[in-house]
């Protein structure tokens, strides 16, 4: 008997999406490829393999369209235009808002995606130790240009406050998780920027002029 109708087209970037949400949800590991081929619109294996070649292969795109789109609240931390504290804060606030918000999976991929892989997806929890890394770099460089600027001392206090930003930042996302309100999350945002203010100096207190 001949077909009738048009067979429904194949939308990869609302695929992508899909999976995003799934892997998001559930982490990479618990996700299967039953789930992830439903979630598509119920693709066949072989469209599955012909558009991502293999569950791991989708899983980097779909990192990298978490990053471009999402985890663009972490744009701020390389963004020299802003003053060190204000990257550190539009990142952190931003971040908070967006883990805590119900329109998708709560929570940060980056962060929770990988948490529990067997040996054998190793690259995977790499792929993603390895964004993570990227947010203490950034994170850390804010802070390096703030003491260079004379915004903040450089102490004891100062040399652990990336570390703290960092666990801080990675620690969200199981607050969020457990259902911790954006307005809550704001406010220990809020809570935490006094440890950079006591370590700020204070006006006319910063980097003198080198005398020639």
């Amino acid at each position: 008997m001949a077909r009738t109708g048009r067979p429904r087209e194949f939308d990869r970037d609302r695929a992508i999406d899909a999976a995003m949400a799934l892997f998001w949800a559930q982490g990479y590991e618990p996700t299967s490829l039953s789930q992830l081929k439903a979630c598509m619109g119920d693709i066949s294996p072989a469209s599955f393999y012909a558009a991502f070649g293999s569950k791991e292969a989708l899983f980097r795109e779909v990192v990298q369209q978490y990053l471009a789109t999402y985890g663009q609240v972490m744009a701020p931390l390389w963004d020299e235009s802003l003053a060190p504290r204000d990257a550190i804060e539009r990142t952190l606030r931003g971040s908070a808002r967006m883990q805590a918000a119900r329109t998708h999976p709560t929570g940060c991929l980056v962060v929770s995606g990988a948490s529990n892989c067997s040996p054998e997806n190793e690259p995977v929890r790499t792929l993603l130790a390895a964004e993570r890394q990227r947010t203490r770099a950034g994170i850390r460089a804010c802070v390096e240009r703030a003491i260079a600027d004379g915004e903040l001392r450089a102490s004891a206090a100062t040399d652990v406050l990336p570390d703290v930003l960092t666990t801080f930042f990675h620690g969200m996302t199981c607050e969020a998780r457990d259902g911790m309100a954006a307005k809550k999350l704001d406010a220990t945002v809020t809570s935490l920027l006094t440890l950079w203010d006591i370590n700020a100096v204070k006006p006319g207190t910063g980097k003198q002029p080198k005398r020639r």
